[in-house]
């Protein structure tokens, strides 16, 4: 269930907005590695310069999120000859441009890196992510018992001090 459509009452899956010469932006729904190409009709030695900006959205929220570390778009732009122009790729924002050497139809594909997309399920993480908050969760765990040991270990210190000062002065040694 992937819907193509423009404006915010998407529904699921990438909001991707994408700058073509005279096109002021499109936006699309995506699912996980799914290709969407752009056939686009560019003279010869024309700058083509394209933004996007890849975010999930939050089925139960109706709102997008941000973006999931290491979340990307991989890029491809192939000429009219089928020669490969550009693949690369890019972070879940960003821009990237080049320069048509032919006239005719080039195609312009996007596709999300992503193996699991979070904004299918809403609360569904990556196994990665998921592990890697487990994980920070553990570590601060750990830190805050090992700082409640220390201050415990530092009272008792300063406590056996001071039963060992009131010792010597009860039996005059001091």
């Amino acid at each position: 269930d992937i819907l193509v459509g423009v404006g915010p009452a998407l529904s699921r899956g990438i909001l991707l907005s994408f700058w073509v010469a005279v096109s002021p932006a499109l936006y699309f729904h995506s699912g996980e590695r799914e290709e969407k190409c752009i056939i686009e009709d560019i003279p010869s030695d024309t700058l083509i310069t394209g933004s996007y900006k890849v975010q999930q959205w939050d089925v139960h929220e109706h709102r997008f999120l941000k973006s999931a570390p290491g979340l990307g778009m991989f890029v491809t732009i192939t000429t009219p000859s089928k020669e490969l122009l550009l693949s690369k790729l890019y972070g879940p924002q960003g821009t990237f441009s080049f320069t048509s050497h032919l006239p005719g139809e080039h195609n312009i594909c996007l596709q999300s890196n992503s193996t699991k997309l979070i904004s299918f399920g809403g609360s569904k993480l990556e196994r990665e992510e998921y592990f890697r908050l487990t994980s920070e969760e553990t570590n601060s765990n750990i830190l805050r018992w090992a700082l409640a040991q220390t201050l415990i270990l530092i009272l008792v210190g300063v406590w056996q001090m001071k039963c060992l000062q009131d010792f010597f002065i009860a039996k005059k040694l001091v």
